[in-house]
């Protein structure tokens, strides 16, 4: 297992993005201020910043507690329509996640799909269209050790979405699933130009995760203020 840059090298507050993919959610937080490591069970050669390639969860007991904040997005499949009709296993690790961020004493996050809502407690919905994309892509935010979020006004969708399998053009509203069409168009619109469409159907927009972690750096201020 590669170790993650130690604690004195960076000046930015340390961020650790468990069950992070290909890295939407960890660039948001390098674009908040956080210096970001990345977990991940899979290898992840597109990742863009430190990653550790291992178990998430023993990570998170073992070493959480060495970083200034934690976001955590555990497989989303479980909860997914998908799964429903074709009953397929996987893994259910949100009390697992949970569990293992609470033993920290870090302010923390858990992201998941809106079907995960039964799972989370008192989630936040953030939406694409709160943040100027052009998807919905509704995200569940679960916060503890001491964050909070207050989301953003949540717009009505009046935009349609391109239904899959149609063409998409530039400006058009999109549901990045299945094989949606014009790859390139959507990673910019998300900001995720160094992903595949494996990587874009799972991200999440980095839009979101940098209003997050303006969070993030109010509860390790108030924190600060407090000790």
């Amino acid at each position: 297992m590669t170790q993650p840059v130690p604690a004195g090298r960076s000046r930015r507050p340390r961020l650790l993005d468990a069950f992070c993919c290909q890295g939407g959610a960890s660039t948001g937080y390098r674009l908040a201020g956080f210096d970001v490591t990345g977990i991940d069970i899979h290898p992840q050669p597109r990742y863009p910043f430190n990653f550790v390639q291992g178990d998430a969860v023993a990570f998170i007991r073992e070493h959480g507690h060495e970083f200034d904040a934690i976001h955590a997005s555990p497989p989303c499949q479980l909860y997914s329509l998908t799964h429903r009709i074709q009953r397929r296993d996987h893994p259910d690790l949100i009390a697992p996640t949970r569990a293992a961020l609470e033993s920290t004493g870090r302010p923390w996050v858990i992201e998941n799909v809106e079907d995960a809502r039964g799972e989370l407690r008192d989630p936040v919905t953030l939406c694409g269209a709160a943040f100027g994309l052009h998807t919905y892509r509704h995200r569940l935010f679960e916060t503890g050790g001491g964050l909070t979020l207050t989301p953003p006004e949540h717009p009505a969708h009046t935009a349609p979405l391109v239904k899959m399998g149609r063409p998409l053009n530039a400006g058009d509203w999109y549901h990045a699933v299945g094989n949606f069409s014009n790859v390139p168009y959507v990673r910019a619109d998300m900001g995720v130009h160094w992903m595949t469409r494996d990587g874009i159907r799972e991200c999440i927009p980095p839009a979101y995760t940098a209003w997050v972690g303006a969070a993030f750096h109010a509860a390790l201020q108030a924190g600060a203020v407090a000790a």
